[in-house]
């Protein structure tokens, strides 16, 4: 992929850290050419595109993970290799030891030199040459959450990722005349996929933020210094951006051709303001990790109109409404949605229970609701899935319920998301002490930001003596929301989306 740009553009700009350097597509692939062969004489493999370079899978991971969750990740991926920056990162390097699994530090001293990895290794260019990479091997490892208590490996293939890139350079038009700033994390298929493998592959140019993460402050000054024609990100950024504009506008904004979000739902109020204050279309685009990020997107203004409240039309894929008999449904009549194709990926990794319930009748089931409008775009309207969607981030209840119960004072808990204006939802929980003790929300979410990544924290906990069963005694989620949700004078009907 980054071969080919490589050849076509050399000498164009392929990437940046803002304020620090700036690397030619010729100069990026130089780099990983070389790195691939430290990886090689080694007989490990990581760093992103020198894994696929390699044949070999990458595993990236959120580094504000614990240690226990670091541990869960390392072990479920098989990974035989942990590669971090030079500062390291002490949790993750911790479960690594424990599961005896070298640690190697990566760094790139100049712009000017090579990587240089500790230990050492040495490097062999002519064995990198020989390798000819299969559209079969698995590059890429991920974990999406699921609605069991632990995560899901998904495995996407070489194939599953050049597919998704051009549809993902079809559906947007890019070309090596584009640039972006990508605000994303690169753990995740967003940030990964449609905004740096996909500008790489059209040979177009990214920018990455000098802090390493996304900065309202610094964001319009690296769009404007880097050329920027687009961006993609979260509802929860666009709204941060909005924020910033209102708070402290720019004296101007670059001329984009268009904005992109994804991930969790898009209010249609947000989306006019970001085109009012922009001056730019906004597509909203639906993706997951299954399908290797992009699924549907509204379109180009001069590829059609684009719907607030829609997430646009399949691309590069075939897509249906099913209902629980596999039939696929007629025009605005709602049903699971379901997708194939060959950016899909072939089944989540030793999950034979999971991928049963994923692929029936010749589908991959996303747990998603939603109908098709006579002119094909597709609208959400729910959740099969109990997942809880905070501003992108897809978390598990069940995963925080084993959590808030495995804390000794709690005798029942339970995690139910909260709409939130920042966030599109929130998590909250309700515990029950055990009896004759007493327990603070303050000590409960203490507990979990020592068990739980930050994000999956509970915003609010309710503390009670029960909980509102169906007539059966079963917990729903939904009903403890709602029971709860009618002690918040701020509550809103919960919008659901991708």
């Amino acid at each position: 992929m980054e071969s080919k740009a490589a050849s076509e553009f050399p000498e164009r700009r392929a990437i940046s850290v803002c304020g620090k350097f700036d690397f030619t597509h010729a100069r990026l692939n130089e780099l990983v050419e070389h790195a691939a062969s430290h990886l090689v004489a080694a007989g490990f493999v990581i760093m992103f595109l020198a894994v696929i370079r390699c044949r070999a899978t990458a595993a990236p991971l959120n580094s504000a993970y614990t240690a226990e969750e670091f541990e869960f990740y390392l072990s479920d991926s098989e990974s035989k290799l942990l590669l971090t920056p030079q500062g390291g990162n002490d949790s993750a390097q911790a479960a690594a030891y424990k599961l005896n699994i070298p640690h190697v530090t990566a760094t790139l001293p100049s712009p000017n030199s090579k990587i240089s990895l500790s230990p050492s290794s040495e490097a062999n260019l002519e064995s990198v040459s020989k390798i000819t990479n299969d559209p079969d091997d698995v590059a890429l490892f991920l974990h999406t959450s699921g609605t069991t208590s632990r995560p899901k490996g998904v495995p996407l293939t070489q194939l599953n990722l050049a597919s998704s890139v051009k549809n993902i350079m079809s559906v947007y038009k890019l070309t090596h005349t584009d640039s972006t700033v990508v605000v994303l994390p690169l753990f995740h298929v967003h940030g990964l996929v449609a905004g740096l493998l996909s500008s790489l592959g059209a040979g177009a140019a990214v920018a990455l933020p000098a802090a390493g993460r996304f900065s309202a402050s610094t964001f319009w000054a690296d769009m404007k210094e880097y050329g920027a024609t687009w961006y993609t990100a979260v509802p929860t950024i666009h709204q941060i951006i909005l924020d910033r504009h209102l708070s402290k506008p720019e004296r101007s904004y670059p001329e984009l051709r268009f904005i992109r979000s994804c991930s969790a739902s898009l209010a249609p109020s947000i989306l006019e303001r970001l085109e009012k204050c922009f001056g730019a279309p906004v597509l909203e685009a639906y993706a997951m990790t299954e399908a290797s990020h992009l699924m549907a997107s509204n379109p180009l203004l001069e590829d059609g109109p684009h719907k607030p409240g829609s997430v646009g039309k399949p691309v590069g894929q075939e897509m249906a409404i099913l209902d629980g008999n596999g039939v696929i449904q007629k025009e605005g009549v709602s049903g699971e949605v379901c997708i194939r194709g060959p950016n899909v990926t072939k089944g989540y990794k030793n999950n034979p229970e999971a991928n049963k319930q994923a692929f029936q009748f010749g589908w991959f089931h996303t747990g998603d609701l939603g109908y098709l409008d006579s002119d094909g775009y597709l609208h959400l309207v729910g959740r099969i899935k109990e997942l809880i969607n905070r501003g992108g981030e897809k978390i598990s209840p069940i995963e925080v319920d084993a959590v808030l119960i495995s804390h000794p004072d709690v005798a029942q808990a339970v995690a139910f998301g909260v709409p939130d204006d920042k966030y599109g939802e929130e998590i909250n929980c309700a515990v029950i002490p055990r009896e004759e003790v007493k327990i603070s929300e303050g000590e409960v979410i203490e507990f979990c930001k020592k068990n739980l990544a930050t994000f999956k924290v509970p915003k609010k906990v309710f503390t009670t003596d029960s909980l509102p069963k169906t007539a059966s005694g079963k917990i729903q989620r939904r009903i403890v929301a709602e029971h709860f949700l009618t002690q918040i004078s701020t509550a809103k009907v919960p919008k659901f989306g991708a």
